[in-house]
């Protein structure tokens, strides 16, 4: 058994607070919001996010981050990408040299482009940071349905510590050494799943949203590769699958702000509808600078920008990717 915190107790939050749980672990679920920790100590049940899935009484509810953060075996930092370096640096001081932290969040810091794990580290000198990312929705995960992720460390040590706490006979996990290819395909399949909805709500079908995810793999991995990422985490959990299911499922809410703009909502009317934190609307201007930086063409994140943040007709940007120059499909097959 490991002394287990989770930080932040949005619907992914308290998705992995139950499962560790029932893995055997002593878990405390942490928020920042008094009102949150009230109502998860009374009802124990994350009504507004996550209806349904019951917080065993055992689970420690609190508000106090020294509390929940100190003499833990292993950190979980569940909190949406924008509140990660607020939240790790509140940890500076009360955590010791090598604490292991895994982030869950999903996205790219807008101001330095830096991963989440990356800024963990700058926060909190001599953790010891990693990241677990894949398809994996909290309202399927949490009730106990299949769902496999990877977890990416700096060591095989901490990846299959870290491996072994959250494995289950419902949660199945690999491990991986490229931390930043995992990031990465977590954080831009984001941007490629509002495209995906904004192509669900101008009404078109499986072909564009199959084109949409193929060619935004394209993009992501190109990109990825070209930063220092592997092939092969791209093609996986973290590239392909986490994409699959972000563009496709009901209960994606990027793919649901996507689908509201492209019914002619504006950005803010859409994440306000959603309710929830639309990670690819803060990821999409960090994509389109990290393309700039490193000069590899990606022209779905540049319509996605140009919709979300330009005020571009969803309808057009889907015209002017459609009739862009020819070009082969791979440069890597050519004709002898």
């Amino acid at each position: 058994m490991a002394k287990v915190s989770v930080l932040g107790a949005g619907s992914w939050g308290t998705a992995l607070t139950v499962m560790l749980h029932k893995n055997g672990h002593e878990v405390t679920l942490w928020s920042a919001l008094p009102e949150e920790v009230k109502q998860l100590s009374k009802d124990r049940e994350q009504k507004e996010k996550l209806p349904g899935v019951r917080l065993d009484d055992s689970i420690r509810i609190t508000g106090d981050l020294k509390e929940a953060s100190v003499d833990r075996d292993l950190l979980v930092m569940a909190v949406p990408s924008i509140f990660v370096r607020g939240t790790a640096g509140k940890l500076r001081g009360l955590v010791p040299d090598g604490q292991k932290i895994v982030c869950v969040a999903k996205g790219i810091e807008e101001q330095t482009l830096m991963i989440l794990t990356d800024i963990i580290e700058e926060e909190v000198p001599g953790a010891d940071a990693a990241v677990l990312s894949g398809p994996s929705h909290a309202e399927e995960a949490g009730r106990g349905i299949p769902t496999t992720c990877v977890v990416g460390a700096k060591t095989r040590q901490t990846a299959e510590y870290i491996q072994n706490i959250f494995m289950s006979e419902t949660f199945r996990v690999y491990t991986s050494p490229d931390m930043l290819g995992i990031e990465l395909g977590g954080a831009l399949k984001n941007v490629v799943a509002l495209a995906a909805g904004i192509a669900d709500g101008l009404g078109y079908g499986d072909n564009t949203k199959a084109a949409l995810i193929t060619r935004g793999m394209a993009e992501i991995s190109r990109l990825g590769i070209a930063m220092g990422g592997k092939f092969e985490t791209f093609y996986g959990l973290s590239g392909i699958g986490d994409l699959i299911v972000t563009c496709a499922s009901v209960h994606s809410r990027n793919r649901k702000a996507g689908c509201l703009i492209g019914q002619g909502y504006t950005m803010e009317a859409a994440m306000k509808e959603v309710q929830m934190v639309v990670e690819g609307v803060y990821s999409a201007k960090a994509a389109r600078r990290l393309a700039e930086k490193y000069q590899v063409e990606m022209p779905i994140i540049e319509k996605v920008n140009q919709v979300l943040f330009e005020g571009k007709p969803a309808a057009e940007a889907v015209r002017e990717l459609m009739i862009r120059d020819k070009k082969l499909e791979t440069g890597a097959l050519l004709w002898e």
